[in-house]
């Protein structure tokens, strides 16, 4: 899901480049148009995100019509909202993980300090924008098959 970031240039104009990673700075209707494309094709192009510049890279993987099951991953394809909730209806099978609160911060932190974030930059990150999200996957997401207690 995170090669459909839609880029920093355009997330500033919007406004949006500090909240980038919340459900309003994804192209969900890409996303949607991906997934319903999967089935029956001979072969599907996906963007893929490079965290390192922190940017979407069209077409750099590929999923091919030999493929019999697909795994797609993000934090929202489960979320009851405008555009996200017609995922749903894409998913044979849905898994979600219910992770401590406190295990996540710990390990966005971490995720945030290795690339490159100072203590106080990767704490800010976590709090102002990870975990704001979390908290809106916790409270408006739909149900899922199965849900993991990590």
């Amino acid at each position: 899901m995170d090669g459909f970031h839609l880029d920093n240039q355009i997330l500033s104009k919007q406004g949006l480049l500090a909240r980038k990673g919340a459900p309003e700075t994804f192209d969900v209707e890409g996303l949607l148009r991906l997934v319903k494309a999967l089935p029956g094709s001979d072969a599907v192009y996906f963007p893929i995100f490079d965290r390192a510049r922190d940017i979407a890279i069209a077409s750099a993987g590929m999923v091919s019509g030999e493929s019999d099951s697909v795994i797609v991953e993000g934090n929202y394809l489960l979320l009851d909202a405008l555009g996200w909730r017609d995922l749903k209806d894409c998913w044979d099978f849905a898994i979600q993980l219910d992770v401590q609160l406190s295990v996540l911060k710990e390990r966005l932190v971490k995720r945030w300090l290795s690339h490159g974030l100072t203590p106080e930059q990767a704490q800010e990150r976590a709090e102002m924008n990870d975990l704001r999200n979390a908290g809106l996957v916790a409270s408006q997401s739909m149900l899922a098959d199965v849900t993991i207690k990590i």
